[in-house]
């Protein structure tokens, strides 16, 4: 059987073809011989051969048989039943094609069948008797079977699309059939009627609307044809008609962009609404509305994204892939929405983009810091001036796509006023549950988010709502140990810089001791953005003197780093290099990572008064006042010492606020130091809040603390022992240079330490 590929032309079932047969050697049937199947395949669009695919042919063809080839070149063709193909293989020499029979249902008389013919056929004879062609045609009419024959041989004449046209093909019974293709040669007769001006106002109510449709599809077919000649002249109405046509909205939005469309007809350009109306209409006909097919996910490629694009963070990773790995059984988006927590420049916000690179998907990020009006979550009634659409709804349309993955970016930075509550407008868009029908005030109709990958970021989870929070996996971002952020500037922020400003590497070269020692001296953060600034710095220095000349290579050692960074190193706190009494080190967390801190306590001569100095918040003082009583209790003979004399605590660097519930074991200790007048070794530091109890309660921002502490040198920790399981979060090299020592209780610690 030889396939022929048709296109711009009807072919039906019992309707016999006349072709040239030169022509039917192009179309692909050279060496067709009398008695050969033919089977007739539509296409979508004009294509030459070599780029014909299976997707290019509507599915449903005619098969015919090759009956006569006459001396002249002339072929004709006798087409018999519909088949519908389910496979096709297109090559240079042929196509090849799998059909199965498509029966059509028999369900009107053949009787009617006639009597509607005959009154076509004769509402054509008596239409084409005003024409001077009307003799010629005539016999070509009379000629004419069945309904199949009129409309295949007036196929190049009526004004149907190829969908329409193929619609006649596919219909599955006879009346169907027979209805498409009255319409379609009613309105032809009424469209010739039209531009000859034929009489019309005597027309019978039939008539009367296959005329209006002539009418509307010439009007529609003149202005597509203007619109292709001049696009830049395509009005705002038609522009947003076409597009609402092939946005695939859901019902509810169809509905209210056609009302505003219509609002737009009826306004005109001089309104000053109409610029309002435009904005609404462009802004929902950019959305994507259709539902995206899941892509299939590649583990091993995925894991091979992340680790290229960030170093370390192996915990974050195997979490991450732990949800692509339930994506790809579930075929669809599905998990909780992650929340990464982290001092800034862990990698947070980047690596959203590596899970976006790694499923294939669109990326794009909300930034949410300083959000305090509900409506830049859902958008603004479009009664008020300046109306806009919410961030999320901003986010989606700038993407372009209904499943990408969204990166909203400091959600601990939301505030509240007057103006509502944004943390409260985020549940519905973060709850798996509601956020398939989301409704942005601005659109007033819902659309569905249920197919994107949220994913949070936040450098602490202190100032997030409980409910909000709830609806979220939080993953904490540890800091970078130094050996980490040494291969971070190695692989990835050095030959980045260098990139950025030109610089090729055979002109400069960084030692790795000058990378150590921009790390240790140079910074002072968990993250990498402030070593990221550093070596910016550096070549940017480099930068002039490579342009003046001064260098053709230059090598960057850690004495030439005060020139290039043009600074002095950082000053962090090391361990004491002696023993004093009433003085201990403690631990603390900062946004920027751990430090090491000193409790100092002194007596003086006095009434028995507690003075706190430090800039040292609620928290922290009631820990002093805590120490203060467990002190007095464990050594009765030292409450004199207490009555007699004033005690000073003081925590350094006076001009940094701190605060937070991990400094009752250093105040103890310290005070206890004090009042036996037993110094405390600088090699041991130590954190954890303690009860009147005596007892060692947990604390958070364990390995950060540890890491401050193995970076000043100290090299024996006492943690609350129920912080033990945190240790699972603490780099192996900040573990192997320390000594951790988890205790229950306050006495624990000073029977070690005195």
């Amino acid at each position: 059987m030889i396939t022929i590929p048709i296109y711009d032309m009807i072919i039906l079932p019992d309707v016999t073809y006349y072709f040239k047969k030169d022509v039917l050697k192009d179309l692909g049937a050279q060496g067709a011989e009398k008695g050969d199947q033919l089977l007739f395949l539509m296409l979508k669009e004009d294509k030459s051969r070599k780029d014909m695919t299976m997707s290019d042919f509507y599915p449903i063809g005619v098969i015919g048989e090759l009956e006569t080839i006459d001396g002249d070149g002339n072929v004709s063709v006798k087409t018999g039943e519909r088949v519908e193909v389910s496979d096709l293989q297109v090559t240079e020499e042929a196509i090849e094609a799998s059909v199965s029979v498509r029966k059509v249902e028999e369900d009107i008389e053949s009787e009617e069948i006639q009597e509607r013919f005959e009154k076509m056929r004769s509402t054509l004879l008596h239409f084409i008797q005003g024409f001077q062609w009307g003799i010629w045609a005539r016999s070509y009419v009379l000629h004419w079977k069945s309904m199949n024959e009129v409309v295949s041989a007036l196929s190049g004449y009526l004004t149907l699309s190829d969908d329409e046209k193929y619609a006649i093909l596919a219909s599955d019974t006879v009346s169907e059939r027979m209805e498409r293709i009255e319409k379609a040669i009613y309105e032809f007769i009424e469209m010739a009627r039209v531009s000859e001006e034929a009489e019309t106002a005597q027309q019978e109510k039939h008539e009367k609307v296959y005329r209006e449709e002539a009418i509307k599809k010439q009007i529609d077919f003149l202005q597509r044809q203007l619109d292709e000649m001049h696009p830049e002249n395509v009005s705002d109405i038609r522009k947003f008609e076409q597009k609402l046509q092939d946005s695939g909205m859901n019902q509810d939005a169809r509905k209210e962009a056609d009302k505003v469309l219509n609002r737009m007809k009826q306004e005109g350009k001089d309104s000053h609404e109409y610029g309002l109306l435009y904005d609404y209409l462009d802004f929902v006909t950019s959305l994507s509305w259709r539902k995206m097919d899941a892509e299939d996910v590649d583990l091993k490629e995925s894991e091979e994204i992340l680790d290229r694009e960030h170093y370390g963070l192996k915990k974050v990773k195997q979490r991450i892939v732990q949800q692509m790995a339930v994506m790809a059984l579930k075929q669809s988006q599905s998990g909780s929405i992650l929340l990464f927590v982290g001092a800034p420049g862990t990698g947070k916000t980047s690596i959203g983009q590596s899970i976006a690179e790694a499923l294939h998907r669109k990326y794009v990020r909300v930034s949410l810091g300083g959000v305090r009006d509900e409506a830049e979550i859902r958008g603004h009634r479009r009664t008020y001036v300046g109306a806009m659409p919410g961030r999320i709804m901003e986010g989606m349309k700038r993407c372009g796509t209904s499943n990408p993955v969204m990166v909203l970016d400091e959600v601990d930075k939301l505030s509240r006023d007057y103006s509502g509550d944004p943390a409260s407008a985020l549940l519905e868009v973060l709850d798996p549950e509601q956020n398939n029908n989301f409704t942005d005030h601005y659109m007033n109709v819902p659309y569905d988010l249920s197919d994107v990958l949220f994913v949070c970021t936040a450098n602490t989870t202190d100032t997030i709502p409980e409910p909000l929070l709830n609806r979220m996996e939080v993953i904490q971002f540890p800091g970078y140990t130094a050996v980490e952020k040494f291969q971070i500037a190695r692989k990835h922020l050095l030959p980045k810089a260098m990139k950025g400003m030109g610089i090729k590497a055979q002109n400069l070269k960084v030692t790795d001791q000058a990378v150590q020692a921009i790390i240790s001296d140079y910074t002072r953060e968990s993250g990498v953005r402030g070593l990221k600034k550093r070596l910016d710095g550096l070549c940017r220095y480099a930068a002039v003197k490579l342009v003046k000349g001064e260098q053709k290579s230059i090598t960057v050692s850690p004495k030439r780093l005060p020139e290039f960074l043009d600074r002095k190193p950082i000053r962090h706190e090391e361990a004491l290099e002696e023993k004093k009494q009433g003085i201990v080190t403690g631990l603390a967390w900062t946004a920027a990572g751990g430090e090491i801190l000193f409790v100092e306590t002194l007596f003086t001569k006095g009434e028995g008064k507690v003075k706190v100095t430090g800039q040292l918040g609620d928290v922290m003082k009631e820990s002093a006042q805590i120490a203060v009583s467990l002190v007095k209790s464990r050594y009765p003979e030292a409450a004199e010492v207490f009555k007699t004399n004033d005690l000073h605590i003081h925590v350094p660097s006076g001009a940094v606020p701190k605060d937070g519930p991990s400094a009752g074991i250093t105040l103890t200790t310290a005070l206890a130091s004090l009042v036996t007048e037993k110094p405390v070794s600088p090699e041991y530091a130590m954190t954890g809040e303690v009860s009147l109890r005596g007892t060692v309660m947990p604390i958070g921002g364990l390995p950060e603390k540890l890491m401050a502490a193995q970076r000043a040198g100290i090299s024996k920790v006492f943690i609350p022992e129920d912080n033990v399981d945190d240790l699972d979060d603490v780099a192996e090299e900040v573990k192997e240079k320390l000594e951790i020592i988890p205790v229950k209780k306050v006495e624990e610690v000073l029977e070690r330490v005195l």
